[in-house]
């Protein structure tokens, strides 16, 4: 494949183009320039951390099939829309996007490839198709790509950031403001690199709108807006301001509430991914979904209401 460098490109690291442009991850990428199979205007590159420059064209000799299979699984799922070329899931909480470590099966993609038959040939054997992912304990919509021109197209609007996606949180305690917008640059965390922090000196431009839609007695629900889209940002953000969301294990560790004079435990991180749209990558028509909250987010919001 190969492909010209954007305005805005020219400042990114070689390795980190070829892994967007190629869907595969950054340490591929460098094993790539490594191997001699990355050109940058028809000369093999040199370094993984090179920068080629603006209008540069890249040529990336991308490998052949793996042996790992993805292997389609029967079991229900939501599907908000599905045509020849993408579907858009309503992916529920406790499901991970596609196999990996300590998840080999039952996943994401393993169950939507069962309901479509097929998914694209881009973005790694075990993760075709995949253009962004929601985390495990996340809800709500996501686009996956079926074909592989459409997989291109929706990699560029997320790029550009022409995507929406719009989500609803429950968060512990009430904003002072009604809204805002946090800017803090988000990275991987110096003390546990499973977790990205706001605290880093190598972050990344993240963005976040957010508005409050309803306050309670010790939480609230709050709407939020990505700017852009670094792992675990809303989480992150929300927990930088001081109002985690309500059963993140991992970022405030609020996962109790006292409802009715007594303790309740959070069952899950209360963030869900209710709307989605883009352009659809192949007939240009503009598409926006919405998908309702969860039963286990709908009903910690009628317990809420009915301790004011």
């Amino acid at each position: 494949m190969h492909f010209t460098l954007q305005p805005g490109d020219e400042t990114q690291r070689l390795d980190t183009l070829v892994a967007a442009r190629a869907g595969i991850t950054r340490s591929q990428a460098k094993r790539l320039i490594g191997l001699g199979k990355v050109l940058v205007n028809g000369t093999p590159a040199a370094k993984a951390g090179e920068k080629p420059g603006e209008n540069a064209v890249v040529e990336v000799e991308v490998p052949g099939p793996s042996q790992d299979v993805l292997k389609p699984e029967p079991q229900p799922l939501s599907l908000a829309y599905v045509d020849d070329y993408l579907a858009v899931v309503d992916k529920p909480a406790g499901m991970v996007v596609y196999p990996g470590a300590g998840h080999p099966e039952g996943t994401l993609l393993n169950v939507l490839a069962h309901h479509t038959g097929k998914l694209a040939s881009i973005g790694g054997p075990l993760r075709p198709g995949v253009v962004h992912r929601l985390d495990k304990d996340t809800s709500g919509l996501m686009v996956v790509a079926l074909e592989d021109n459409a997989y291109y197209g929706l990699l560029e609007q997320f790029r550009t950031r022409s995507i929406k996606r719009m989500y609803e949180a429950l968060i512990w305690g009430a904003p002072k403001e009604n809204e805002g917008t946090i800017t803090l640059a988000i990275g991987r965390s110096g003390t546990d690199r499973k977790k990205m922090s706001t605290r880093t000196r190598r972050g990344k431009e993240a963005v976040t709108r957010w508005k409050a839609l309803r306050r309670f007695r010790n939480a609230s629900l709050i709407q939020a807006v990505l700017g852009t889209g670094r792992t675990h940002q809303i989480r992150v953000h929300l927990a930088s301001l001081g109002h985690p969301v309500l059963g993140d294990r991992t970022y405030g560790r609020k996962t109790s509430i006292e409802l009715g004079g007594r303790k309740v435990m959070v069952p899950r991180q209360m963030l869900h991914a209710k709307t989605l749209g883009f352009i659809h990558p192949v007939t240009g028509e503009p598409m926006e979904f919405e998908a309702p909250l969860p039963p286990d987010m709908a009903e910690m919001l009628e317990r809420l209401e009915a301790d004011q």
